[in-house]
């Protein structure tokens, strides 16, 4: 009798400790989901604001992905468009019409386009030539709807990258495309927000941001080579 009573005991005992380590395993996995959720809305709250877009934008390596012609850099609109998507799904583009309801706008001489991006409510607008394929503009008399349908998208994406997305490479668009000292400055320019990606990951500090914007090559020899 004394015996199965305390057997009926160590039974008790085992199905206790049981009972403990599942409610302490609850609990544990209770705390890493609140943790994640935490995580994800201090995230989400980061990039509600333009500092937090623009330091995830700018982060981005765009090189692969953009091309030269006639001596400028471009950015491929359609990969441009699907990796601010990827980031922002709320991203949202506004296509701003002439008072004749036309998609473009003009003087009388050449026509241009104006087009905004908006993310996270904030809206960065880009005014772009139309331009035949020598980056010269269009008499407004020849411009056709091709033309006006290409400088939109190249629009879109300009404006983006005033959001970040590959801002760097606009940077020096106006120099030729063989200056040394223009590579030197492009190469740097990317090796830096490299290295503050890395040090700082999407939360670079605002100043820091705003000071690489007036940063000359000098400058950024002396930031890399610290």
């Amino acid at each position: 009798m004394d015996n199965q009573s305390n057997e009926n005991k160590l039974d008790l005992s085992e199905h206790k400790d049981e009972q403990a380590e599942s409610q302490w395993q609850e609990c544990k996995d209770n705390e890493l989901a609140w943790k994640r959720d935490y995580k994800n809305k201090a995230e989400m709250d980061f990039y509600t604001d333009a500092q937090g877009v623009y330091a995830r934008l700018s982060s981005i390596n765009v090189n692969p992905k953009s091309e030269k012609k006639n001596g400028l850099t471009y950015l491929s609109w359609a990969w441009a468009h699907a990796e601010v998507k990827k980031e922002f799904p709320d991203v949202n583009y506004k296509i701003y019409e002439n008072n004749e309801g036309w998609n473009y706008h003009h003087d009388n001489k050449t026509g241009w386009v104006k087009v905004g991006a908006i993310i996270k409510g904030l809206e960065y607008i880009e005014y772009l030539p139309i331009m035949d394929y020598k980056n010269k503009s269009i008499p407004v008399d020849k411009i056709t709807s091709f033309d006006v349908n290409k400088a939109i998208q190249r629009a879109k994406t300009k404006a983006v990258a005033l959001h970040g997305l590959g801002l760097y490479i606009y940077a020096g668009e106006d120099l030729p495309e063989d200056s040394k000292e223009q590579k030197e400055l492009k190469q740097l320019k990317s090796l830096y927000f490299e290295q503050l990606t890395s040090e700082y990951g999407f939360n670079i500090p605002n100043e820091i941001i705003e000071k690489a914007r007036t940063m000359t090559l000098d400058d950024f020899k002396k930031a890399v080579n610290k």
